[in-house]
């Protein structure tokens, strides 16, 4: 009997990991497996790209988790520098274009597993394909980024976006001497933190050194006689530049699947069911940042493109292309940042997500340290917690800090997933020693304060 074929479409986190998931449950003579990757590089982190950037690490050898003759050397056939460029659902195939030799053929399949991950959002401005202006998605792209700060003619760096890739180049271009400016659409950066947690991100990188414009649209590039990059231009001014970093976010790859008529949700990420298989379709699975996954807390679809949860989508996919069997239940929307030692966290819903799905709620703040106040080095911490209205369930948390403030988030991510309420965390038997917390640790501070608004909100 004929082994079955799997083809992988996209060489990264959720793809080969499905495509090594499967090998370890099935050996190639039940199971052949097919890969393509469009780049030259395999399961990579992208997440560390601005730190490859900033000098922090070396790269791009040190961000490849496995390289493409690690896979193939576990009965892979993988195939990188090749883009599949059509899906034929009907005809169980798809078309792969060998871009240095220009070849196109068909490759059929038993089972498909599609990881075209996510695309930087990058605007149709004029100038905006100049060389100095980057995206950062991939290796590549790093590598491009690199090569034009060490040809740029003068020191003066723009980023465009304040959210995760936007604050973190920032801090890459600080890094490398550069004098950077931060342009944010919205009225502060990291929009998915609230309006009043930004702004606290806003002072510290002012306090930094980068200057950041808030309500900033960009309208142009401006380039010069030599077509490179000069300025970014908005519509409340102009501001110089000798390289520029696109960081206004990304969204699902998706092109292949709409062409090919699979179901695509509200943010244009392809939908599946819980074993990752996508919708209506028992031979195809997908997973990582091309797709949408369950808020647990809203109760909707959202597309969140981070490597922790590409891994496990592709864990699970593996599992049950191999004869196995797993689940992803959904997210919270836990992530975590910074800019050089201010940390920023956030898990759960915002204050407008949680209007956007119709719950009440109260709020608390609160400012603490992540030590004992008279241990040395103790710094400050703010904390901003959700809780539903009347029956008090944790909605949300964002902390903006210092002094490992950001991987408390992590409790409360805990705290969501179970359904916790405020009133219960408050009991919860958190660590503590004066070098790593108060008596009080700073998220059960501000559980405590959420009970108080939630039964204060009880007697409306």
């Amino acid at each position: 009997m004929a082994a079955e074929r799997l083809v992988v479409v996209g060489g990264d986190a959720a793809g080969m990991s499905a495509a090594s998931q499967a090998r370890r449950l099935k050996g190639p003579e039940e199971l052949s497996i097919v890969a393509f990757e469009r780049g030259d590089f395999t399961s990579y982190s992208a997440c560390g790209i601005p730190y490859w950037v900033s000098g922090d690490v070396e790269g791009p050898d040190a961000l490849v988790a496995r390289t493409p003759e690690e896979h193939r050397s576990r009965s892979i056939e993988l195939h990188t520098r090749t883009e599949v460029t059509e899906i034929d659902v009907a005809g169980h195939r798809v078309r792969a274009l060998d871009r240095d030799s220009g070849e196109s053929r068909w490759t059929g399949y038993d089972k498909l597993v599609i990881a075209t991950g996510a695309r930087p959002v990058r605007p149709d401005l004029p100038g905006i394909d100049a060389p100095g202006v980057h995206g950062v998605q991939t290796l590549d792209d790093g590598r491009a980024l690199l090569d034009s700060l060490d040809r740029a003619p003068g020191r003066r760096a723009v980023v465009v976006g304040a959210g995760y890739i936007g604050v973190e180049m920032a801090e890459a271009m600080l890094r490398r001497g550069f004098e950077v400016t931060v342009l944010n659409r919205g009225a502060q950066p990291m929009a998915t933190l609230d309006p009043d947690m930004g702004r606290l991100v806003h002072e510290a990188m002012d306090g930094l050194g980068i200057t950041t414009v808030n309500g900033a649209a960009v309208t142009r590039i401006d380039t010069g006689p030599d077509g490179r990059v000069t300025a970014v231009a908005t519509d409340g001014g102009a501001y110089p530049a000798d390289v520029v970093v696109l960081g206004i976010g990304v969204e699902p790859e998706t092109a292949l699947a709409r062409e090919a008529g699979l179901p695509l949700g509200p943010h244009g990420g392809l939908l599946t069911d819980l074993s990752m298989r996508v919708t209506g379709h028992d031979d195809i699975w997908a997973g990582g940042d091309c797709v949408e996954v369950l808020d647990l807390v809203a109760g909707r679809t959202r597309h969140i493109a981070l490597g922790t949860h590409a891994n496990k989508h592709g864990q699970v996919i593996g599992a049950n292309v191999g004869g196995g069997y797993g689940t992803f239940p959904g997210v919270v929307g836990t992530a975590v940042s910074k800019v050089c030692d201010l940390e920023i966290a956030r898990t759960g819903l915002r204050e407008k997500d949680a209007k956007a799905v119709g719950l009440r709620y109260v709020t608390a703040t609160i400012e603490s340290t992540g030590r004992a106040g008279y241990y040395p080095g103790a710094k400050p911490m703010t904390v901003k917690m959700l809780a539903e209205y009347r029956t008090g369930r944790l909605l949300g948390v964002q902390i903006v800090g210092r002094d490992g403030a950001a991987k408390r988030v992590d409790v409360a991510a805990v705290a969501l997933t179970a359904g916790m309420t405020v009133e219960a965390m408050t009991a919860l038997d958190l660590g503590y020693a004066p070098p790593f917390s108060p008596v009080w640790d700073p998220v059960l501070v501000a559980a405590r304060k959420a009970v108080s608004a939630v039964r204060a909100a009880g007697t409306d």
